[in-house]
């Protein structure tokens, strides 16, 4: 693929999420105030219209300031999926090599805006991602389609309380038909998610079932596990360790357990631009190295670990 269709394929989907950003932002209306997290500005609430739709959008960024001033401040880890409620533009690359000899690189890792439509929820609309594959058996298109997730806090503590959070997923993925990189079946994902932190050491956990609604006898139910061990070092410096293990009940790879140890390194949050009326702007960017530790390379019924090694990147924008 040429480099300006590969640069549309990204910037196409990261351009429409902007502009709905922009939108958003474009109704509210109020003074801004930051606490010491530089994260949270203190919510500062307008008086009510007579419509309840843009009364809705003119609270909007109240509702994330308090939605977020009532949980911990960790970082979003790179591969493990926070239990936090996180506003944010986000895109993801990968760089993979597979034990059968191929090499894959990953557009956007299934990501894109991720919103908090209430103190309570947030709902993350992904984009697709795009798979490029080469050296063994070379291919060019878009992976099944984790388009949606539900995201429900149950409880939480801030730093200066008891620092924890629990929360609940439910995340859709749809295939993608015509790619070579499908499954073919449609998949639910409930998840459990939960993070304790210790002064600037903190672990952010969920375990998920990914469910095949058909070809479960070849695709197989799973339990995915993440946990993410990370510490804030300075402003801005959050280095961590991931594990990420998936154990298969059935399908092709019945009773195999793929783990993957992730060592990472994330930035941020850096304020970048112009504040909108209630909150601020920030970058953060990451990367880390995935390697599989078990089980040795199987080719045969379905390649498994997925993947040998491989790099992973992130760039984000909260607001």
């Amino acid at each position: 693929m040429n480099l300006s269709l590969r640069a549309s394929l990204v910037a196409r989907p990261l351009a429409a999420l902007g502009l709905g950003v922009a939108a958003m932002i474009g109704a509210a209306s109020a003074a801004r105030a930051t606490d010491i997290f530089s994260e949270n500005p203190v919510p500062v609430f307008a008086g009510p219209t007579d419509n309840p739709v843009e009364d809705y959008f003119l609270h909007w960024f109240d509702r994330v300031n308090e939605a977020q001033a009532t949980q911990p401040h960790w970082m979003t880890p790179l591969a493990t999926v926070t239990p936090r409620l996180e506003q944010e533009i986000r895109y993801d690359q990968s760089l993979q090599q597979l034990g059968n000899g191929a090499d894959v690189i990953n557009f956007d890792g299934g990501k894109g805006l991720e919103l908090i439509p209430t103190t309570m929820n947030e709902i993350l609309i992904n984009a697709p991602n795009y798979e490029e594959r080469y050296v063994r058996s070379p291919a060019q298109a878009f992976g099944d389609w984790n388009f949606l997730t539900v995201k429900q806090r149950i409880v939480s503590e801030p730093e200066d309380k008891g620092n924890y959070i629990v929360s609940t997923f439910l995340g859709v993925q749809a295939p993608m038909l015509s790619s070579p990189f499908t499954n073919k079946a449609w998949m639910i994902t409930p998840t459990l998610a939960a993070g304790k932190g210790f002064g600037d050491f903190d672990i952010q956990a969920t375990v998920g079932v990914p469910v095949p609604l058909s070809h479960e006898s070849t695709i197989g139910t799973s339990l995915a596990t993440n946990v993410a061990f990370q510490y804030h070092i300075a402003q801005y410096f959050w280095p961590e360790v991931e594990l990420n293990d998936t154990y298969w009940f059935d399908g092709q790879r019945a009773h195999l357990n793929q783990l993957f140890v992730t060592p990472g390194i994330i930035f941020g949050r850096f304020k970048i631009g112009q504040d909108t009326p209630t909150r601020p702007i920030n970058l953060i960017v990451g990367v880390g190295y995935q390697v599989a530790v078990t089980p040795p390379i199987k080719l045969t019924p379905a390649l498994t670990p997925t993947f040998d090694h491989g790099w992973l990147m992130t760039a984000r924008m909260s607001f």
